[in-house]
Protein backbone atom coordinates (compact mmCIF):
# COMPACT_ATOMS: atom_id res chain seq x y z
CA UNK A 1 0.00 0.00 0.00
CA UNK A 2 1.28 3.50 -0.73
CA UNK A 3 2.22 5.46 2.35
CA UNK A 4 0.39 8.75 2.77
CA UNK A 5 2.20 11.99 3.64
CA UNK A 6 1.39 13.21 7.14
CA UNK A 7 0.42 16.87 7.61
CA UNK A 8 2.14 18.66 10.49
CA UNK A 9 2.49 22.24 11.74
CA UNK A 10 5.26 24.25 10.14
CA UNK A 11 7.78 25.56 12.70
CA UNK A 12 9.11 29.05 12.12
CA UNK A 13 12.73 30.15 12.26
CA UNK A 14 14.11 33.29 13.93
CA UNK A 15 13.23 35.38 10.85
CA UNK A 16 9.56 34.41 11.15
CA UNK A 17 9.76 32.35 7.95
CA UNK A 18 8.60 28.74 8.09
CA UNK A 19 11.42 26.21 8.16
CA UNK A 20 12.33 23.81 5.37
CA UNK A 21 10.93 20.40 6.38
CA UNK A 22 13.92 18.07 6.64
CA UNK A 23 12.82 15.05 8.70
CA UNK A 24 11.09 12.04 7.18
CA UNK A 25 8.49 10.47 9.44
CA UNK A 26 8.38 7.40 7.18
CA UNK A 27 11.72 6.21 5.77
CA UNK A 28 10.16 5.71 2.35
CA UNK A 29 8.46 9.09 1.92
CA UNK A 30 9.51 12.74 1.60
CA UNK A 31 9.40 14.90 4.73
CA UNK A 32 5.81 15.79 5.71
CA UNK A 33 4.60 19.11 4.39
CA UNK A 34 6.39 19.07 1.05
CA UNK A 35 3.36 17.76 -0.84
CA UNK A 36 1.19 20.55 0.54
CA UNK A 37 3.84 23.14 -0.32
CA UNK A 38 4.15 21.79 -3.86
CA UNK A 39 0.41 22.15 -4.40
CA UNK A 40 0.06 25.59 -2.81
CA UNK A 41 3.43 27.32 -3.29
CA UNK A 42 5.81 25.36 -5.54
CA UNK A 43 8.41 28.06 -4.99
CA UNK A 44 8.32 29.72 -1.60
CA UNK A 45 10.55 31.59 0.81
CA UNK A 46 11.78 29.39 3.67
CA UNK A 47 14.58 29.18 6.24
CA UNK A 48 16.99 26.32 6.89
CA UNK A 49 16.39 25.06 10.45
CA UNK A 50 20.04 24.16 10.88
CA UNK A 51 21.75 27.49 10.27
CA UNK A 52 18.98 30.04 9.69
CA UNK A 53 19.85 30.65 6.03
CA UNK A 54 16.92 32.11 4.09
CA UNK A 55 16.32 30.61 0.66
CA UNK A 56 13.78 29.76 -2.01
CA UNK A 57 12.45 26.20 -1.65
CA UNK A 58 11.43 24.67 -4.99
CA UNK A 59 9.17 21.60 -4.88
CA UNK A 60 7.40 21.08 -8.23
CA UNK A 61 8.88 18.84 -10.92
CA UNK A 62 8.77 21.50 -13.61
CA UNK A 63 10.38 24.25 -11.52
CA UNK A 64 13.06 21.94 -10.10
CA UNK A 65 14.11 20.98 -13.63
CA UNK A 66 14.10 24.60 -14.74
CA UNK A 67 16.23 25.63 -11.78
CA UNK A 68 18.79 22.85 -12.17
CA UNK A 69 19.16 23.47 -15.91
CA UNK A 70 19.46 27.27 -15.67
CA UNK A 71 23.10 28.50 -15.82
CA UNK A 72 22.08 31.65 -13.91
CA UNK A 73 21.92 29.46 -10.80
CA UNK A 74 25.42 28.73 -9.48
CA UNK A 75 26.61 25.42 -7.99
CA UNK A 76 29.67 27.01 -6.36
CA UNK A 77 28.20 26.74 -2.87
CA UNK A 78 29.06 25.01 0.37
CA UNK A 79 27.43 24.49 3.78
CA UNK A 80 23.74 24.62 4.59
CA UNK A 81 23.49 21.21 6.23
CA UNK A 82 24.96 22.00 9.62
CA UNK A 83 24.48 24.77 12.21
CA UNK A 84 28.23 25.30 12.11
CA UNK A 85 28.43 25.57 8.32
CA UNK A 86 26.09 28.28 7.02
CA UNK A 87 25.40 28.22 3.30
CA UNK A 88 27.93 30.35 1.44
CA UNK A 89 29.59 30.89 -1.92
CA UNK A 90 32.82 28.93 -2.22
CA UNK A 91 35.84 28.57 -4.47
CA UNK A 92 36.12 24.80 -4.96
CA UNK A 93 39.45 23.02 -5.22
CA UNK A 94 40.56 22.31 -8.81
CA UNK A 95 38.91 19.05 -9.84
CA UNK A 96 35.92 19.26 -7.47
CA UNK A 97 33.64 19.78 -10.45
CA UNK A 98 30.37 19.13 -8.58
CA UNK A 99 30.78 22.62 -7.08
CA UNK A 100 31.79 24.36 -10.31
CA UNK A 101 29.96 26.30 -13.00
CA UNK A 102 30.68 26.63 -16.71
CA UNK A 103 33.18 26.67 -18.29
CA UNK A 104 35.31 24.87 -15.66
CA UNK A 105 32.60 22.32 -14.89
CA UNK A 106 32.18 21.44 -18.54
CA UNK A 107 35.92 20.91 -19.02
CA UNK A 108 36.12 18.29 -16.28
CA UNK A 109 32.79 16.74 -17.21
CA UNK A 110 33.88 16.21 -20.82
CA UNK A 111 37.06 14.45 -19.67
CA UNK A 112 35.05 11.98 -17.60
CA UNK A 113 31.84 11.39 -19.58
CA UNK A 114 33.43 8.93 -22.00
CA UNK A 115 34.46 6.75 -19.05
CA UNK A 116 30.85 6.40 -17.80
CA UNK A 117 28.87 5.52 -20.93
CA UNK A 118 26.36 2.65 -20.92
CA UNK A 119 28.76 0.65 -23.08
CA UNK A 120 31.69 1.18 -20.71
CA UNK A 121 29.59 0.34 -17.66
CA UNK A 122 28.25 -2.83 -19.27
CA UNK A 123 31.82 -4.06 -19.57
CA UNK A 124 31.81 -4.12 -15.78
CA UNK A 125 28.72 -6.34 -15.64
CA UNK A 126 30.57 -9.68 -15.30
CA UNK A 127 32.77 -8.29 -12.53
CA UNK A 128 29.78 -6.76 -10.70
CA UNK A 129 27.93 -10.08 -10.95
CA UNK A 130 30.98 -11.82 -9.52
CA UNK A 131 31.27 -9.33 -6.64
CA UNK A 132 27.55 -9.72 -5.84
CA UNK A 133 27.74 -13.52 -5.93
CA UNK A 134 30.76 -13.53 -3.61
CA UNK A 135 29.03 -11.27 -1.11
CA UNK A 136 25.91 -13.46 -1.18
CA UNK A 137 28.08 -16.54 -0.59
CA UNK A 138 29.64 -14.81 2.40
CA UNK A 139 26.20 -13.80 3.74
CA UNK A 140 24.94 -17.35 3.46
CA UNK A 141 27.73 -18.60 5.70
CA UNK A 142 26.96 -16.14 8.51
CA UNK A 143 24.70 -16.83 11.51
CA UNK A 144 21.33 -15.13 11.22
CA UNK A 145 20.12 -12.46 11.48
CA UNK A 146 22.59 -10.83 9.09
CA UNK A 147 23.04 -7.08 8.77
CA UNK A 148 22.30 -6.53 5.08
CA UNK A 149 23.93 -3.09 5.11
CA UNK A 150 27.26 -4.23 6.57
CA UNK A 151 27.46 -7.50 4.66
CA UNK A 152 25.95 -6.60 1.27
CA UNK A 153 24.63 -3.10 0.62
CA UNK A 154 27.87 -1.35 1.60
CA UNK A 155 30.51 -3.85 0.38
CA UNK A 156 29.07 -4.28 -3.13
CA UNK A 157 29.31 -0.65 -4.31
CA UNK A 158 32.54 -0.17 -2.36
CA UNK A 159 34.13 -3.08 -4.21
CA UNK A 160 32.75 -1.84 -7.53
CA UNK A 161 34.03 1.73 -7.13
CA UNK A 162 37.44 0.40 -6.04
CA UNK A 163 37.47 -1.76 -9.17
CA UNK A 164 36.49 1.18 -11.35
CA UNK A 165 39.06 3.60 -9.91
CA UNK A 166 41.85 1.10 -9.40
CA UNK A 167 41.91 1.53 -5.62
CA UNK A 168 42.83 -1.39 -3.33
CA UNK A 169 39.74 -2.68 -1.53
CA UNK A 170 41.91 -3.02 1.56
CA UNK A 171 41.59 0.79 1.81
CA UNK A 172 37.81 0.60 2.20
CA UNK A 173 37.68 1.17 5.97
CA UNK A 174 39.45 4.50 5.56
CA UNK A 175 37.31 5.87 2.73
CA UNK A 176 34.05 4.53 4.19
CA UNK A 177 34.79 6.21 7.52
CA UNK A 178 35.71 9.47 5.79
CA UNK A 179 32.55 9.36 3.67
CA UNK A 180 30.35 8.88 6.74
CA UNK A 181 31.77 12.04 8.27
CA UNK A 182 31.57 14.07 5.05
CA UNK A 183 27.81 13.42 4.63
CA UNK A 184 26.99 13.67 8.37
CA UNK A 185 24.93 16.81 9.03
CA UNK A 186 25.94 16.76 12.71
CA UNK A 187 29.69 16.71 12.03
CA UNK A 188 31.64 19.86 12.88
CA UNK A 189 33.62 21.75 10.22
CA UNK A 190 36.80 20.55 11.93
CA UNK A 191 35.69 16.91 11.71
CA UNK A 192 34.76 17.27 8.05
CA UNK A 193 38.01 19.06 7.22
CA UNK A 194 40.00 16.32 8.97
CA UNK A 195 38.12 13.57 7.09
CA UNK A 196 38.63 15.31 3.76
CA UNK A 197 42.33 15.97 4.46
CA UNK A 198 42.97 12.38 5.51
CA UNK A 199 41.25 10.95 2.45
CA UNK A 200 43.04 13.43 0.15
CA UNK A 201 46.43 12.46 1.59
CA UNK A 202 45.66 8.77 1.05
CA UNK A 203 44.56 9.38 -2.53
CA UNK A 204 47.64 11.52 -3.23
CA UNK A 205 49.86 8.55 -2.31
CA UNK A 206 47.81 6.25 -4.52
CA UNK A 207 48.00 8.64 -7.47
CA UNK A 208 51.75 9.08 -7.04
CA UNK A 209 52.17 5.31 -7.18
CA UNK A 210 49.99 5.08 -10.28
CA UNK A 211 52.06 7.74 -12.03
CA UNK A 212 54.97 5.34 -11.65
CA UNK A 213 52.95 2.34 -12.83
CA UNK A 214 49.58 3.34 -14.36
CA UNK A 215 47.08 0.50 -14.73
CA UNK A 216 43.94 0.15 -16.89
CA UNK A 217 41.52 1.44 -14.24
CA UNK A 218 40.06 4.95 -14.36
CA UNK A 219 42.75 6.79 -12.39
CA UNK A 220 45.44 5.14 -14.51
CA UNK A 221 43.62 6.09 -17.72
CA UNK A 222 43.27 9.71 -16.61
CA UNK A 223 46.98 9.81 -15.77
CA UNK A 224 47.88 8.50 -19.24
CA UNK A 225 45.63 11.08 -20.88
CA UNK A 226 47.89 13.67 -19.25
CA UNK A 227 45.45 16.58 -18.89
CA UNK A 228 45.11 16.62 -15.10
CA UNK A 229 47.41 17.56 -12.24
CA UNK A 230 47.80 15.38 -9.17
CA UNK A 231 45.69 17.85 -7.19
CA UNK A 232 42.87 17.63 -9.73
CA UNK A 233 43.08 13.84 -9.75
CA UNK A 234 42.83 13.77 -5.95
CA UNK A 235 39.65 15.87 -5.95
CA UNK A 236 38.03 13.94 -8.81
CA UNK A 237 38.88 10.60 -7.20
CA UNK A 238 37.51 11.76 -3.85
CA UNK A 239 34.25 12.88 -5.41
CA UNK A 240 33.78 9.65 -7.38
CA UNK A 241 34.77 7.52 -4.41
CA UNK A 242 32.38 9.11 -1.92
CA UNK A 243 29.46 9.61 -4.30
CA UNK A 244 30.03 6.27 -6.02
CA UNK A 245 29.52 4.11 -2.96
CA UNK A 246 27.42 6.18 -0.51
CA UNK A 247 24.47 6.62 -2.85
CA UNK A 248 24.28 3.06 -4.19
CA UNK A 249 24.87 1.53 -0.75
CA UNK A 250 21.94 3.45 0.70
CA UNK A 251 19.73 2.63 -2.27
CA UNK A 252 20.46 -1.08 -1.80
CA UNK A 253 19.74 -1.01 1.92
CA UNK A 254 16.65 1.19 1.86
CA UNK A 255 15.44 -0.28 -1.44
CA UNK A 256 15.52 -3.79 -0.02
CA UNK A 257 13.62 -2.65 3.07
CA UNK A 258 11.01 -0.99 0.85
CA UNK A 259 10.55 -4.12 -1.24
CA UNK A 260 10.21 -6.30 1.86
CA UNK A 261 7.20 -4.13 2.76
CA UNK A 262 5.80 -4.40 -0.81
CA UNK A 263 5.94 -8.16 -1.55
CA UNK A 264 4.09 -7.81 -4.85
CA UNK A 265 6.75 -5.39 -6.09
CA UNK A 266 9.51 -7.57 -4.63
CA UNK A 267 8.30 -10.49 -6.74
CA UNK A 268 8.43 -8.34 -9.89
CA UNK A 269 11.97 -7.19 -9.12
CA UNK A 270 13.03 -10.80 -8.55
CA UNK A 271 11.59 -11.66 -11.97
CA UNK A 272 13.62 -8.88 -13.60
CA UNK A 273 11.22 -5.96 -14.07
CA UNK A 274 13.26 -3.75 -16.44
CA UNK A 275 12.28 -0.40 -14.94
CA UNK A 276 12.70 -1.35 -11.29
CA UNK A 277 15.91 0.60 -10.62
CA UNK A 278 14.51 3.86 -11.93
CA UNK A 279 11.24 3.48 -10.05
CA UNK A 280 13.06 2.77 -6.80
CA UNK A 281 15.29 5.80 -7.40
CA UNK A 282 12.25 7.99 -8.05
CA UNK A 283 10.20 6.69 -5.15
CA UNK A 284 12.92 6.90 -2.49
CA UNK A 285 14.84 9.99 -3.69
CA UNK A 286 17.62 9.40 -1.17
CA UNK A 287 19.50 12.51 -2.32
CA UNK A 288 16.93 15.17 -1.58
CA UNK A 289 17.44 18.45 0.21
CA UNK A 290 21.08 19.01 -0.71
CA UNK A 291 20.58 20.61 -4.14
CA UNK A 292 21.53 24.17 -3.22
CA UNK A 293 22.01 26.86 -5.84
CA UNK A 294 22.86 30.57 -5.72
CA UNK A 295 21.39 33.18 -8.08
CA UNK A 296 24.22 34.81 -10.03
CA UNK A 297 21.92 37.57 -11.26
CA UNK A 298 18.36 38.79 -10.82
CA UNK A 299 15.98 36.22 -12.33
CA UNK A 300 12.40 34.95 -12.29
CA UNK A 301 11.31 31.40 -11.48
CA UNK A 302 7.69 30.33 -11.24
CA UNK A 303 6.57 33.95 -11.17
CA UNK A 304 8.86 34.82 -8.24
CA UNK A 305 11.43 37.59 -8.55
CA UNK A 306 14.75 36.33 -7.18
CA UNK A 307 17.62 38.69 -6.47
CA UNK A 308 21.28 38.05 -7.25
CA UNK A 309 22.97 36.48 -4.24
CA UNK A 310 19.84 34.71 -2.94
CA UNK A 311 19.93 30.97 -2.45
CA UNK A 312 17.61 28.27 -3.76
CA UNK A 313 17.04 24.66 -2.72
CA UNK A 314 15.48 22.05 -5.01
CA UNK A 315 13.59 19.21 -3.29
CA UNK A 316 14.14 16.20 -5.52
CA UNK A 317 11.84 14.06 -3.36
CA UNK A 318 8.95 16.50 -3.71
CA UNK A 319 9.54 16.81 -7.46
CA UNK A 320 9.58 13.03 -7.86
CA UNK A 321 6.19 12.69 -6.13
CA UNK A 322 4.61 15.46 -8.24
CA UNK A 323 1.34 14.31 -9.91
CA UNK A 324 2.52 16.27 -12.97
CA UNK A 325 5.36 13.74 -13.36
CA UNK A 326 3.36 10.53 -13.35
CA UNK A 327 0.02 9.03 -12.41
CA UNK A 328 -0.44 8.18 -8.71
CA UNK A 329 3.15 9.16 -7.79
CA UNK A 330 2.82 7.99 -4.15
CA UNK A 331 2.36 4.41 -5.36
CA UNK A 332 5.41 2.18 -5.88
CA UNK A 333 5.14 0.49 -9.28
CA UNK A 334 8.31 -1.13 -10.64
CA UNK A 335 6.52 -1.77 -13.97
CA UNK A 336 5.81 1.95 -14.39
CA UNK A 337 6.88 3.34 -17.79
CA UNK A 338 10.13 5.31 -17.51
CA UNK A 339 9.57 8.75 -16.05
CA UNK A 340 11.60 11.96 -16.28
CA UNK A 341 12.42 11.74 -12.57
CA UNK A 342 15.14 13.89 -11.03
CA UNK A 343 16.49 11.44 -8.45
CA UNK A 344 19.83 11.62 -10.27
CA UNK A 345 19.64 15.37 -10.68
CA UNK A 346 19.03 17.24 -13.90
CA UNK A 347 20.86 19.57 -16.24
CA UNK A 348 24.65 19.90 -16.49
CA UNK A 349 25.22 18.39 -13.03
CA UNK A 350 23.08 15.28 -13.56
CA UNK A 351 24.78 12.29 -11.91
CA UNK A 352 27.83 11.26 -13.91
CA UNK A 353 27.64 7.68 -12.61
CA UNK A 354 23.93 7.11 -13.25
CA UNK A 355 24.53 4.24 -15.70
CA UNK A 356 26.69 2.45 -13.14
CA UNK A 357 24.15 3.08 -10.36
CA UNK A 358 21.30 1.54 -12.37
CA UNK A 359 23.43 -1.45 -13.33
CA UNK A 360 24.50 -2.14 -9.75
CA UNK A 361 20.94 -1.87 -8.43
CA UNK A 362 19.59 -4.17 -11.12
CA UNK A 363 22.25 -6.86 -10.63
CA UNK A 364 22.43 -6.71 -6.83
CA UNK A 365 18.69 -6.65 -6.05
CA UNK A 366 17.78 -9.41 -8.49
CA UNK A 367 20.59 -11.65 -7.26
CA UNK A 368 19.76 -11.02 -3.59
CA UNK A 369 16.07 -11.79 -3.98
CA UNK A 370 16.71 -14.88 -6.11
CA UNK A 371 19.32 -16.29 -3.75
CA UNK A 372 17.13 -15.77 -0.67
CA UNK A 373 13.47 -16.06 -1.78
CA UNK A 374 12.38 -16.13 1.87
CA UNK A 375 14.24 -12.95 2.77
CA UNK A 376 12.53 -10.84 5.42
CA UNK A 377 13.37 -8.17 7.96
CA UNK A 378 14.30 -9.51 11.39
CA UNK A 379 12.89 -6.44 13.19
CA UNK A 380 9.76 -4.30 12.77
CA UNK A 381 10.01 -1.27 10.52
CA UNK A 382 10.02 1.15 13.45
CA UNK A 383 13.13 -0.55 14.87
CA UNK A 384 15.24 -0.13 11.73
CA UNK A 385 17.73 2.71 12.43
CA UNK A 386 17.26 5.45 9.84
CA UNK A 387 20.03 7.85 8.78
CA UNK A 388 18.26 10.94 10.09
CA UNK A 389 21.32 13.18 10.19
CA UNK A 390 22.90 12.26 6.86
CA UNK A 391 22.78 14.22 3.62
CA UNK A 392 22.15 10.92 1.83
CA UNK A 393 19.07 9.16 3.19
CA UNK A 394 19.10 5.47 4.06
CA UNK A 395 19.36 3.05 6.97
CA UNK A 396 22.33 2.42 9.24
CA UNK A 397 21.63 -1.30 9.43
CA UNK A 398 19.02 -3.83 8.33
CA UNK A 399 18.91 -7.19 10.14
CA UNK A 400 17.49 -9.86 7.83
CA UNK A 401 16.69 -13.56 7.99
CA UNK A 402 15.58 -16.12 5.40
Amino acid sequence: MPSEPVACPEPAGPSGLSEVPLRRTCPFDPPPGLAELRAAEPITRRVMPLDGTELWLVTSHDLVRRMLADPRWSSSLDGGLSPEQPLHVTQPEPGMFISMDAPEHGRYRRMLTAHFTVQRMNRLRPRIEQIVAERLDAMERLPRPVDLVAEFALPVPSLVICELLGMPYEDRAEFQAAARVIVDMTASPEQIDAAVAGLAAHLAKLIAAKREEPDDALIGELIREGALTDGELVQISMLLLVAGHETTANMLGLGTLLLLHHPDQLALVREGAPGAADELLRYLSIVDLVMFRGAKEDLTLGGQEIKAGEFGLASLAAANRDPALCEDPDRLDVTRPKTAHVALGFGPHQCLGQNLARLELEIALQALLRRFPGLRAAVPLEEVPVRENAAIHGVHSLPVIW
